[in-house]
């Protein structure tokens, strides 16, 4: 096998027409994100730090504690993986601009078209969150009830309408830097509203079904298992960016520097959800609320954290949104339909009518299920689990078994900038995967301890989505049986 070396490359580029050259050229100017844009991109999270408490509530401080930082670590390979994968099988001839596209390299289009479901379902769910708990949010602004809930999910749609008509993801690198800075502002001062506050009772009635009592803690919860399980897919959601990694490759100038950006996005939630988490429980204990700070009783205090959210809320969702369209462009217009590109005027034409699909069936989720735990975990079994625990090992374990079975270089010899294309040499013998010799050959003829890590790291995520699916339905199920739980599409405010 024969793997690009610098002279070659020269080489090959002499080659090229000066169109071709003028091309890729072009393709490079509009890649403008850096790895300090991706470090913030990452850490505007789509509800910040503020379900973390409502985690440690359910599972305990010892579980709680434990299972952040294992799934922090987790999150944190599985991303390498996919950084790696991309640096492998990206090119300009055959670009990934998307999580599906990285799958299709590997198991074909029915793959891509399975990823971009799930995908598109996860952001819009996503999108779906953040106008319920901006909502919420507005609801105790004007001091609880003022009007219809509905109409407060349905304001927050309507401004996201607006907001998606911005097309370029780097416009939103300044306001994702805000965010994060305004993300820490509420933790700190609700951490301080917490610890001088005695808990928002009422809400916490409402909401949870928590009567007003002493407030308790523990190190680990008596709760039933669906409660426990809902709990341990809010840590989920915690590292749910690993989705869209592979828009934030596609846009950087430099894919090589993106290990920088998520390590250290990766350690600043996990810290800050670690630190939130235990302070604001540890004073607020069972009547925690799924947005921590929101349980306050004081209504000057909540005003401060309800304002800054709804910045921050706004900013996330014009993110998600921004990526979820482009996703359903991508996929439905120019692959399904080979429309317009994106940058042509028919193609503005065509996002804008997307725009308003979008956020219109965003409303639908957020007036659905009134429930933002409920709704987080949900969204984190189906669709979290799978983008940053379950595909990343069954992608690297397929793109290694594909490189032995065919008889390539080791793969682990290459640099990370290296590329393997169709030029390359190999001894592939000819056999199919209808043949166990083919199978063998491609977990055994690499390295098979690595494979073996990944097999049992993909079926350990499956069983645990599958669990957490158990678990969020059930307690949809449980808090629409609460006396006094909002309803679906109704006025009653469910804080």
């Amino acid at each position: 096998m024969s793997v690009h070396k610098m002279d070659e490359k020269e080489v090959e580029h002499a080659r090229k027409t000066e169109h071709q050259r003028e091309l890729d050229q072009a393709r490079r100017a509009l890649r403008t994100a850096t790895w300090v844009s991706v470090f913030f991109l990452i850490t505007t999270d789509i509800l910040g730090p503020f379900n973390a408490p409502y985690a440690f509530s359910q599972v305990g401080y010892v579980p709680g504690a434990v299972l952040y930082v294992v799934m922090g670590g987790v999150a944190c390979f599985t991303g390498l993986q996919l950084w790696r994968l991309f640096c492998r099988l990206d090119s300009h001839e055959f670009p990934v601009k998307t999580y599906g596209d990285l799958g299709e390299r590997i198991f074909g289009k029915e793959f891509k078209h399975f990823c971009t479901v799930l995908q598109s379902l996860q952001l819009i769910i996503n999108v779906g969150v953040i106008c319920l708990s901006n909502a919420q949010s507005l609801e105790q602004l004007a001091a609880n009830h003022q009007f219809c809930f509905s109409i407060s999910v349905l304001i927050w749609a309507i401004v996201g309408m607006l907001l998606g008509q911005v097309r370029s993801l780097q416009k939103y690198g300044f306001f994702a830097n805000s965010a994060v800075w305004l993300n820490l502002l509420i933790i700190f001062t609700s951490m301080g509203f917490v610890a001088h506050s005695p808990p928002n009772f009422a809400a916490a009635l409402t909401s949870l079904g928590q009567p007003e009592g002493p407030v308790q803690t523990a190190k680990f919860v008596s709760l039933p298992l669906f409660d426990k399980v809902n709990g341990i897919m809010q840590m989920v959601f915690a590292y749910g960016g690993a989705m869209i990694f592979p828009e934030f490759l596609a846009e950087m100038r430099r894919p090589m520097d993106f290990w920088k950006g998520m390590i250290c996005a990766q350690l600043l939630i996990c810290t800050a959800y670690l630190m939130y988490g235990l302070f604001v429980y540890s004073f607020q204990g069972q009547f925690t609320l799924p947005l921590a700070y929101q349980g306050v009783s004081k209504q000057s205090w909540q005003d401060v954290g309800n304002v800054f959210a709804l910045i921050t809320g706004i900013i996330a969702a014009g993110l998600y949104g921004n990526i979820g369209i482009k996703v359903a462009y991508y996929s439905i217009i120019e692959d399904w339909f080979k429309g317009p590109a994106l940058t042509s005027r028919t193609g503005r034409v065509i996002w804008t009518v997307m725009v308003f699909i979008y956020w219109s069936l965003a409303f639908v989720v957020g007036s659905a299920i009134p429930q933002v735990a409920s709704v987080s975990g949900v969204v984190a079994a189906i669709c979290i689990m799978q983008f940053s625990y379950t595909f990343p090992p069954l992608m690297m374990l397929g793109y290694k078994m594909k490189i032995a079975a065919a008889g390539l270089i080791a793969e682990d010899s290459l640099a990370i900038g290296d590329v393997i294309d169709a030029n390359t040499p190999s001894k592939d013998p000819g056999d199919t995967w209808m043949q166990w010799s083919r199978w063998k050959r491609g977990f055994f003829g690499g390295t098979w301890y690595y494979n073996l890590f990944n097999l049992i790291l993909f079926l350990a995520s499956l069983s645990m989505a599958c669990l957490g699916m158990y678990g969020s339905g059930t307690a949809i199920k449980a808090t629409f049986q609460l006396e006094g739980a909002a309803t679906s599409f109704g006025c009653r405010s469910p804080v």
